[in-house]
């Protein structure tokens, strides 16, 4: 996007950034030897929202986020319904909306390709209102990711094997959780399971992709209810990834859903949005925003059948 002017939100924090040694400085010299015009905002001192909103009063029509997964989503919330596009750098530890998107995970070679990547229109989800780019997790996995948010910042040994005990005990000590699963178009049902994800658009299987999507932009929910999780099935899952077979588990019953509702004996449940994790009331009633966040992104390849580069019927039914 030729002539575009960028402003850059920057998480200081992001294990990714600490570990480049990567300053506000020397990303707006990256920015400026791509022939580009960015401001940079670095300010871990201020509260978040108000970066954010600074980011939408900024003269910039593409706000860039430069840290993790959740940085993107909470950019990705304040963009819906404006004028503005979200880029996204690959400077999280997943990146996994990078990913999806088809960036460069080289910085520099990222930021090179910004200027002439595409306009493309997304799906989002949303729980309780609440924007989430990828999927929200209940159940066994927001502890184990509060445990790597203990972490956050350091790449030690000692660190990452002081993780590995963590995640195991975890595991060996977890338990099922009993919600009701009231999804659009069915009767409610009780489960009892280790953990449920819903997830935006469906994770597709393939030789080691890992939570990837070719798709953005289906319009859909994937509902996904892992119902047991031990030792074995955490080596067959993990192999099932690798090798592209993963969906065919017995313990993973997987469906696309336009809409559904979880419930619990709980008034509050601990959830992961998108990397982050957060409580919410109950129930947790889940939807899709189809085509409802411009993101800029390469050309996309011959694998994604809509990337959406031009308004066209469905874009202008979404945004009504």
């Amino acid at each position: 996007m030729p002539g575009q002017r960028f402003h850059i939100v920057m998480n200081p924090n992001s294990g990714t950034v600490q570990g480049m040694d990567l300053t506000p400085d020397g990303l707006r010299e990256k920015f400026e030897a791509a022939g580009l015009q960015a401001d940079v905002d670095a300010d871990a001192d201020t509260p978040f929202p108000e970066r954010i909103e600074k980011a939408m009063q900024s003269p910039a029509g593409v706000l860039v986020s430069a840290g993790g997964d959740g940085t993107a989503t909470a950019l990705a919330s304040a963009i819906i319904g404006s004028d503005k596009t979200l880029a996204v750098l690959p400077l999280g530890t997943a990146n996994l909306l990078a990913r999806d998107l088809k960036m460069p995970l080289d910085l520099d070679e990222a930021i090179g390709a910004l200027a002439t990547m595409e306009r493309r229109w997304i799906d989002v989800g949303e729980v309780n209102g609440r924007v989430f780019l990828h999927k929200v997790v209940i159940g066994f996995v927001p502890g184990v990711a509060a445990g790597r948010e203990a972490l956050r910042g350091r790449s030690d040994v000692s660190a990452k094997l002081g993780f590995v005990r963590y995640f195991f005990r975890r595991l060996s000590r977890s338990r099922k959780i009993a919600v009701e699963i009231d999804a659009e178009g069915e009767a409610p049902r009780v489960v009892r399971a280790q953990a449920v994800a819903v997830a935006n658009n469906a994770y597709d299987e393939g030789f080691a992709r890992f939570f990837s999507r070719s798709r953005l932009d289906a319009g859909t929910l994937n509902l996904y209810v892992l119902k047991r999780l031990n030792l074995s099935d955490l080596f067959r899952l993990t192999a099932g990834m690798v090798l592209g077979h993963w969906r065919e588990h017995d313990a993973l019953a997987i469906e696309a859903v336009p809409a559904v509702t979880i419930r619990s004996h709980k008034r509050q449940m601990n959830v992961m949005i998108d990397g982050e994790v957060e409580t919410l009331d109950v129930p947790l009633r889940f939807a899709i925003r189809p085509l409802a966040l411009a993101v800029l992104a390469p050309a996309a390849a011959d694998e994604v059948p809509n990337p959406v580069n031009e308004p066209d019927e469905r874009l202008e039914e979404a945004r009504a």
